[in-house]
């Protein structure tokens, strides 16, 4: 991967009090006002100095991706539908918020004709730039699978058409978990609403001119009690299971790869097959990882491979076995094709827990 006018640049310190740009401005009084309230956090930037002074530094570098590569088909994935608080794409633009390792940072990716221009923003500017080709799926090594995606016509179809689309592997294991927890057993409209009223609690400023919500601190969200949640649509089910990850959070974001991080994800009471491939799939971008267990994959993958309208997770691992080390890009494929199994019953109604 290409890595050209690569530069750090500190622009200085902001004066203590200094207005901020667009919502985060107006965020940091709305967090200062709550400050009192259970699981809040001080009213000031996050890893900024105490005093209320923002260390503005920010780092550029410069990608090249394949040609056909699909920006927003790739990166459409990291966020969640609608509106989420930590991630903004529209055309040729790409903003991404994270607590990494050397403190919170933004990630700006923009599309300029061919090219690829990263932009961190924050103390974790550095760390971000550094694996934004990661991010942005250039590191997504397809291998053997257009051989593989020969074998049925269908997927040879669909590998065709999205040739440009990657997948992303941020190396964030604990934001993408929170996604995945509150999505068991529940619609995506409701994980959704869930999840974006937790970050708003939560939320602190993320550097960066985006006005974006950094996710949730592990340390913060372990030390919250079950009726925070409850507001949020958040049973105690999936609430004692956001309570254990947390704690184990920093154990987590150290695993190596894929296999260890799986290993470690089911071994948490409350997180099972399916939410650690939802995961390591995201973090690793781990093109093999089935989401056992799912509500819907199984019947997509026994339609679209073998006409079968209905089918079981034994079945679809069967039918997804000549694609081994790719059977989750299949099932990427699938719903990017849009392809779905006859449905035969009403919808799963929309609730909220919050009423309970």
């Amino acid at each position: 991967m290409a890595l050209t006018g690569s530069a750090v640049r500190a622009i200085g310190m902001s004066a203590p009090g200094s207005a901020l740009p667009g919502r985060v401005g107006r965020d940091v009084g709305r967090v200062g006002r709550d400050a009192g309230r259970v699981g809040r956090t001080p009213a000031r930037l996050a890893g900024t100095p105490e005093g209320g002074t923002v260390a503005r530094v920010t780092r550029t570098r410069r990608l090249e991706p394949p040609d056909g590569y699909s920006f927003t088909a790739t990166l459409r994935s990291l966020l969640v539908v609608r509106h989420d608080p930590c991630a903004h794409l529209a055309d040729g633009d790409f903003w991404l918020c994270a607590r990494t390792p050397d403190g919170p940072g933004t990630l700006h990716l923009e599309r300029a004709g061919g090219a690829l221009t990263a932009t961190g923003h924050g103390p974790g500017a550095a760390w971000l730039t550094d694996r934004a080709d990661a991010i942005a799926g250039l590191r997504d090594d397809l291998g053997d699978f257009a051989v593989r995606a020969a074998a049925h016509p269908l997927v040879a179809r669909l590998a065709k058409t999205f040739s440009g689309v990657r997948l992303p592997a941020t190396g964030q294991i604990f934001h993408r978990l929170i996604r995945a927890i509150l999505e068991q057993k529940v619609t995506g409209i409701e994980a959704h609403r869930a999840y974006r009223a937790m970050v708003r609690h939560f939320g602190e400023p993320a550097p960066g001119p985006a006005g974006l919500l950094l996710p949730p601190e592990p340390e913060a969200v372990a030390a919250t009690p079950y009726w925070v949640f409850h507001p949020f649509g958040v049973e105690q089910r999936r609430t004692q299971a956001l309570l254990r990850a947390a704690q184990v959070a920093a154990r987590l974001e150290r695993c190596a790869d894929s296999a260890e991080a799986t290993a470690r994800l089911t071994a948490v009471p409350g997180i099972g097959a399916w939410t650690a491939a939802e995961v390591v799939r995201t973090a690793y971008g781990d093109a093999d990882a089935v989401s056992v267990g799912d509500f819907h994959i199984p019947h997509t993958v026994a339609w679209a491979l073998a006409g079968e309208a209905r089918g079981t997770d034994a079945r679809m691992l069967e039918l997804l076995e000549p694609f081994a080390g790719h059977r989750g890009r299949v099932c990427e494929l699938l719903a990017a094709g849009g392809i779905g199994a006859p449905k035969f019953g009403p919808r799963m109604p929309i609730r909220s827990f919050a009423r309970f």
